[in-house]
């Protein structure tokens, strides 16, 4: 059972009263007591566009390499930017259900978008939300009203008990829309387990590269079961193993297939945490299994003195 930092509060209980609202207010207070500073800054600039140069002014903004190329002084304006733009992202698929209703990895997920609801709202910072499967089921623009941030805490609440089945996913879909549906520079916080067809990985990682190139910042929660998703860790004895998503079953002795599974999560993984690299998004792994609280608040401190 997860601990607060000054031991007397029960994370697993506070949960078992169901309030979202209540159980992130509780979180993110336990967060402020290890935080020095605020984890998530405002973009301070953003170019917007280029003038001429006045004789005279300050040539500190003067672009030379532009000079070098049209042989005419121009200077650049940037446009201030004193509040953050959140977007959260959370898979609600068939397979983020797994491994049962009372844990699983989209309550994981409701859970730590909840808590990190409140703690932009202590920023007075705009957030949005967006819910998605094979389509973007619900929508939210980012917005830092009072209304607004209650209406996303109402929807994420009106999600807690649901428990979808054969919903499939299309995560690179969403995340093309998403890019182009957000028109200012955000930070795009997802959670998923990323599981999709194999022969899809090229399509959402381009998805994740697009969020890239239209200049947002990109966190990635990927969402698993470490010890049955990722390590396999089932006896030796007959398992029926049901796809949440397409329905499909198929009976086997885990020692049979351990060996191959292992070797194709383990690519599929590090193919994931490669391209996050390459395209500098930053890539958490989530295991449910610590719980949300230590692993946002581990991520939490790690970014706060990164940045």
């Amino acid at each position: 059972m997860a601990k607060w930092p000054n031991g007397h509060i029960d994370l697993e209980i506070i949960q078992q009263l169901g309030n979202l609202d209540l159980i992130a207010r509780y979180v993110v207070e336990g967060f402020i007591t290890g935080l020095h500073k605020s984890p998530f800054h405002g973009f301070s600039v953003e170019f917007a566009e280029h003038r001429l140069y006045n004789s005279g002014e300050s040539t500190r903004h003067i672009d030379w390499k532009l000079f070098g190329r049209t042989d005419k002084l121009f200077v650049k304006k940037y446009e201030e930017e004193t509040n953050l733009r959140c977007m959260l992202l959370i898979d609600n698929s068939s397979s983020m259900y797994f491994p049962d209703n009372k844990h699983n990895k989209f309550k994981f997920s409701l859970y730590s978008a909840a808590s990190l609801i409140q703690l932009l709202r202590k920023q007075r910072d705009a957030v949005g939300l967006t819910l998605f499967s094979d389509q973007i089921e619900e929508f939210y623009q980012p917005k830092a009203s009072f209304a607004h941030i209650q209406l996303l805490f109402n929807q994420l609440q009106k999600n807690l008990d649901n428990q979808s089945k054969n919903k499939k996913t299309s995560t690179a879909s969403t995340l093309h829309q998403i890019a182009e549906n957000i028109h200012k520079r955000s930070l795009v916080i997802i959670f998923s387990d990323m599981f999709e067809n194999v022969d899809q990985q090229d399509e959402y990682l381009s998805g994740l590269q697009h969020l890239k190139y239209k200049k947002h910042e990109v966190i990635l929660f990927h969402v698993v079961d470490k010890s049955k998703e990722l390590e396999f860790a089932y006896e030796n004895r007959p398992y029926r193993f049901v796809d949440m998503e397409s329905g499909e079953k198929v009976e086997v002795f885990p020692d049979d297939i351990r060996k191959e599974y292992i070797h194709k999560v383990s690519d599929f993984r590090n193919e994931l945490k490669l391209r996050c690299s390459q395209y500098h998004i930053d890539y958490v792994e989530a295991n449910i299994q610590q719980g949300f609280f230590t692993v946002l608040q581990n991520y939490l401190v790690k970014r706060q003195r990164l940045y």
